[in-house]
């Protein structure tokens, strides 16, 4: 009979502890109930009255329609820093520079959050912008907290790769930017399409910044679920947050799927290319070998 470890058992207390709730909350999704505590059988009416919950649905649009840009603006932005960081080795104030890259990580967010809603209301006295706060200003305020991550995953990336390819090709006479655009890009897009795909669930899920730089017409997903749980939880906000996880979990077996394929495909594409380097070379030496002389 099999037994299991220690490590094994406190594994599936750690799964547990973490999958679990997420399984109890998209069960009562489908409560019929209006209370969640209460079973009151199954259910879709919540699904269904997501199309009719306007200020819920307008929240979760605006949440994506931030995530989206600040992904955009913080690999554009975290790239940048990263190859600065990496790539010049000594400048004035490089120290100064790393430090303030990466002070958005060690920074608590309510000071990060406190400090943004302080330059916005600064600036809007001094030059007239910005007018009111709105998506433009969390939109600043997560690509500054964003960038920090692209930044560290990026720079990771970039300090293992062989610069003997980059300046084999300036050697052969191409511009400092056209092997940026074509060699280092397609090299790093791995870490870039992770540092985007971060920016984005931080964007997402991201509460404190949001409400000190929000303004009127500008709540994101995450103010509005926390100021309805407040109140108590709502079955619409489990049907939202149900199809969030599904949403995620499809999107995680995509990129797995395709990773494998194409991971299938390379290796496969190896194999081939070892056994027909094999074949030619036991043919060139059939070929050349001398022919041994007959006896007698």
């Amino acid at each position: 009979m099999k037994r299991f470890g220690f490590s094994q058992v406190m594994l599936w207390i750690g799964l547990a502890f973490i999958y679990l709730p997420m399984l109890i909350l998209v069960i009562y999704s489908f409560n019929a109930s209006r209370l969640v505590t209460v079973w009151g059988g199954w259910s879709l009416k919540w699904y269904l009255g997501l199309l009719d919950n306007t200020q819920l649905m307008n929240a979760v649009m605006r949440s994506l329609e931030i995530a989206c840009y600040t992904a955009v603006s913080a690999v554009f932005l975290g790239t940048l820093a990263a190859f600065v960081l990496t790539r010049i080795p000594r400048f004035r104030g490089r120290t100064l520079f790393g430090g303030m890259v990466t002070a958005p990580l060690v920074m608590p967010e309510v000071i990060t959050g406190l400090s943004l809603l302080l330059l916005f209301v600064a600036m809007a006295q001094l030059i007239g912008w910005p007018q009111e706060r709105g998506i433009v200003t969390i939109w600043i305020a997560h690509t500054t907290f964003c960038s920090a991550y692209v930044a560290i995953v990026v720079s990771a990336r970039l300090r293992e790769l062989d610069l003997s390819i980059e300046e084999a090709a300036m050697d052969l006479g191409a511009k400092p930017w056209k092997v940026f655009l074509l060699i280092t890009i397609p090299m790093i897009a791995p870490s870039l399409a992770a540092g985007a795909m971060m920016s984005f669930a931080l964007s997402l899920d991201d509460l404190v910044l949001a409400s000190f730089v929000s303004g009127p017409g500008s709540t994101t997903l995450p103010m509005e679920v926390f100021s309805a749980v407040r109140l108590g939880v709502k079955p619409e906000i489990n049907a939202v947050a149900s199809l969030i996880l599904l949403t995620v979990s499809l999107f995680t077996f995509f990129a797995w799927y395709f990773s494998r394929r194409a991971e299938e495909r390379r290796k496969r594409a190896i194999q081939e290319a070892m056994e027909t380097t094999a074949n030619e070379s036991g043919s060139t030496w059939t070929r050349e070998r001398p022919a041994t002389p007959s006896a007698g």
